[in-house]
């Protein structure tokens, strides 16, 4: 499949999962694919090559007790995981990362002296924002709910002093094995070291499973911290690479997401759709 094929299958997807969050009962598959403009037959095609499963299976992890779900059947308790990312470099789980994360004395320098490449990719949720050092991948973003200017402006005020150049021949190897999960991606964290603690222990979480934003805390030794847990997930640079969105409420809500809810319930969806194929 084709980088045009995967974004038009997203933005499909996209359509259809904005459709049904705004109806109560479930679509059929003929009123679906009528709001879509096409067939039946064309649309369940598409559909079930891009998710693995038909839009009627996939309605079911849209719902809003598909977290509650989750949390009740793949919840991660990270202090009993094997969570090498808390501890050491080395294959993640679901992805195979390699990871560096920049020294506090780095990232107190808000990115002066480092040069950051960056690029435009089509991904499988929609069009991505990555950059990148010598040393990795340092920023993922979906810019479809904000568009290009609000999402460029967002990531480079995160390290306003570095310089930035457009080369995303330089990062694409990176960002497609990342979507591929095949083949090494390298990670940079840029971040302050309770943030980079954080986000090592979502590298922990498996494709398909969840956890909490409590049980973040305990594990990294922060059990009264789940509000700069929260704060913590949400500024995470490195979006679906570092799984913020498998972080959810205890009550089984989805919380938030920096690039938008529909974007994190897209990506719950597909990777349990697909753990579950």
């Amino acid at each position: 499949m084709t980088d045009l094929e995967q974004s038009y299958h997203f933005n499909v997807m996209r359509r259809a999962i904005e459709l049904i969050d705004g109806r109560d009962e479930t679509l059929s598959l003929n009123d679906l694919a009528a709001e879509m403009g096409m067939s039946a037959a064309h649309f369940q095609r598409l559909f079930s090559q891009w998710v693995g499963v038909s839009p009627k299976r996939y309605q079911q992890y849209l719902t809003l007790g598909h977290a509650k779900d989750l949390l009740a059947q793949r919840y991660t308790t990270l202090e009993t995981a094997d969570a090498a990312g808390l501890s050491s470099s080395g294959r993640l789980h679901d992805l195979f990362l390699r990871w560096e994360a920049m020294s506090p004395g780095e990232f107190a320098r808000k990115g002066s002296g480092l040069t950051i490449h960056y690029g435009w990719f089509d991904s499988p949720f929609g069009e991505a924002l990555a950059m990148g050092t010598d040393r990795g991948l340092c920023g993922l973003a979906f810019a479809g709910e904000f568009g290009h200017a609000a999402t460029m402006a967002d990531m480079r005020a995160r390290w306003p002093d570095a310089a930035y150049i457009e080369a995303p021949d330089r990062i694409a190897p990176w960002v497609e094995a990342g979507f591929d999960g095949r083949r090494e991606a390298a990670l940079h964290m840029i971040g302050a070291p309770f943030q980079i603690k954080v986000w090592e222990a979502l590298l922990a979480i498996p494709s398909g499973h969840v956890t909490t934003y409590s049980e973040i805390a305990a594990a990294i030794g922060s059990p009264r911290a789940v509000r700069a847990v929260g704060t913590a997930v949400g500024r995470n640079p490195v979006s679906f690479l570092i799984p913020c969105h498998r972080a959810l409420r205890k009550s089984g809500g989805l919380g938030g997401y920096h690039w938008g809810l529909p974007v994190k319930r897209a990506i719950l969806a597909w990777e349990s759709a697909r753990a579950d194929a």
